[in-house]
């Protein structure tokens, strides 16, 4: 198949434009470069079924790319990358949906709304499943992202409901592994790095807020499992480890593995930060047989080893960390 990948330069779709890649399918990766490196596809650009394209989603699209499945990933998706470019975020999530809506639209291609679980906000039900509308403020500094991923899936669904757009919703929680950036602000890859060069990890609140975290190799099985699957117009599914730390645990857990003597530094919480958050699987298991494999400690021991390959430039220059 002939698959675009939107935001394909990115952490994740890095390793979604690889992982099809092995699939034997030809990929087109289409980024503006905003939060992905050409680093993380540099490996790819060699291989004749891989296309590199510079392109900002908010202009139009060409309409004569032929292709038979869109991922739309294109999204700052740290809150370092959104807060610094909420307008841009909400444009991307917005415009930019629509342009790729429509180029999917055009060729009859089947199209993946990577949203998040962010959607549910500070959430009043825990775990979180498909069916909980969520609990966000649509005015706070986050909005431009937890609303922009709403309005997308509302797009994304009236795209289904009008033209018949074979349409695929999946909210992605917490995601860490190579290739994550240093410098985003993600509780993960900022525990690691600060843990690795012995600097305080930073705990915002009291640390006993809740996440789920997902390795990446996991996430992407599951991203191609919602997409190639039949019968799932219109569906969404939850894709996350259901595994639930609290920060304090995550913070002991990446000094033990990183052998750290690194100390905590309590801050005060920030706003909307939501106190829970782990995902219920329970329709993408029973759907399509997804769950996540790679055990926390395995996957932070790998994360770990590939970020002690790219720390030396970048030691004392993390900015805070975010869950």
């Amino acid at each position: 198949m002939n698959v675009l990948v939107a935001g394909g330069a990115g952490f994740i779709g890095s390793h979604l434009c690889e992982s099809l890649l092995s699939d034997g399918h030809s990929v087109i990766c289409l980024d503006n470069f905003y939060t992905g490196r050409r680093e993380n596809v540099s490996g790819l650009t060699r291989q004749s079924s891989f296309e590199l394209i510079e392109h900002d989603l908010v202009r139009p699209l060409p309409r004569d790319w032929q292709v038979d499945a869109v991922f739309n990933l294109a999204s700052p998706a740290s809150p370092v990358g959104y807060l610094n470019k909420p307008i841009e975020t909400a444009m991307v999530n917005s415009l930019g949906t629509y342009h790729l809506l429509k180029l999917a639209l055009t060729h009859g291609a089947r199209f993946l709304q990577a949203s998040t679980s962010e959607v549910y906000g500070d959430p009043l039900v825990h775990p979180q499943a498909e069916g909980y509308w969520g609990n966000v403020n649509p005015r706070g500094p986050r909005a431009c992202y937890d609303e922009g991923k709403r309005f997308a899936e509302a797009l994304t669904m009236d795209f289904h409901r009008v033209h018949g757009l074979d349409v695929r919703l999946v909210r992605i929680f917490n995601t860490y592994g190579p290739r994550s950036q240093a410098d985003d602000g993600r509780v993960i890859p900022s525990f690691v790095c600060k843990a690795l060069a012995g600097e305080p990890l930073p705990i915002y609140g009291d640390g006993q807020q809740t996440r789920s975290f997902c390795f990446v190799a996991d996430l992407v099985r599951g991203l191609k499992a919602v997409m190639f699957g039949d019968g799932l117009a219109g569906e969404v599914f939850n894709l996350g480890n259901p595994g639930e730390f609290t920060l304090l645990e995550l913070a002991d857990l990446v000094r033990e593995l990183s052998e750290s003597t690194s100390e905590l530094q309590f801050l005060p919480a920030r706003e909307d930060d939501p106190t829970r958050r782990r995902p219920d699987i329970s329709k993408v298991t029973s759907r399509l047989g997804w769950r996540p494999l790679v055990p926390l400690p395995e996957g932070l021991l790998r994360t770990i080893g590939w970020f002690k390959g790219e720390l030396s430039p970048l030691v004392g220059s993390f900015a805070p960390c975010f869950a």
